[in-house]
């Protein structure tokens, strides 16, 4: 499980551990120790082992993939993901860099890693976390909407080449939930970093549920399908713009 430190990663690693497996949970912060040691005090929990690394570089990756030492995989959930807020042109490159080797290319080679250790099994089960930020133009997300429509996209596709193994594919398009993203992004001072946003274990028990049941997507945004994108990029407006919350 990656981007378990926090957030949706981290309650859907309280779903797993109560439901009896065993964890091998990872992020690129050190409270993911914290994480482990907590997840450890839930009811079924029995193996719970932390991995500090970052999943933006291959590094991480052959990392992960070295701590499962050819263990089998019956859930891989791909949750691990960065965003950033104001105008694309005042964005510093690097952390536009960062969000993409992350939210792209860090995901891309996960799942390619592990997808096909988990193919020669031809039973297991992944969640990827997209959103449905995905299908907005976002304005002042720029990076962050981009990444997620390649992830939704992606998503979308596994399931369909998948469809006829025993390997499901699910993927979770929540929207503003209650974590430490708004922060990290630097979107406090937005309306959507301001407003009432949805609880991360009920966003996580509903991704984990459509995933035991091999369900395709969950949360999809209707609106966003039958919406001209320049109008979602002026509503977007509104909701990221900085200085937009109200006090």
């Amino acid at each position: 499980m990656t981007g378990a430190s926090t957030g949706i990663g981290y309650q859907f690693a309280r779903i797993c551990a109560r439901e009896g497996y065993d964890l091998r949970i990872a992020a690129d912060e050190v409270e993911i120790e914290k994480a482990a040691a907590n997840l450890r005090r839930e009811p079924g929990a029995e193996v719970v082992e932390a991995l500090h690394l970052d999943l933006a570089k291959q590094e991480g990756i052959d990392k992960l993939h070295a701590a499962i030492g050819g263990r089998p995989i019956d859930v891989l959930t791909a949750n691990a993901g960065r965003g950033l807020g104001h105008p694309f042109l005042d964005q510093d490159l690097a952390r536009i860099r960062d969000v993409i080797d992350t939210n792209v290319t860090g995901t891309t080679c996960l799942l390619h890693r592990l997808g096909n250790d988990m193919s020669r099994r031809n039973q297991e089960r992944i969640l990827i976390t997209g959103s449905i930020a995905g299908f907005t133009p976002g304005s002042f997300q720029a990076v962050y909407n981009a990444s997620k429509a390649y992830l939704n996209s992606l998503s979308f596709v596994l399931c369909e080449e998948l469809r006829d193994t025993e390997i499901s594919v699910t993927c979770l398009m929540q929207g503003a939930t209650e974590t430490e993203f708004f922060k990290l992004a630097d979107m406090l001072d937005t309306k959507v970093g301001s407003e009432d946003k949805d609880d991360p274990a009920m966003v996580a028990r509903q991704g984990f549920d459509a995933m035991v049941k091999g369900e395709g997507d969950v949360v999809q945004s209707a609106v966003a399908n039958v919406t001209p994108a320049e109008m979602l990029a002026k509503q977007h407006r509104k909701m990221a713009e900085p200085g937009s919350a109200k006090h």
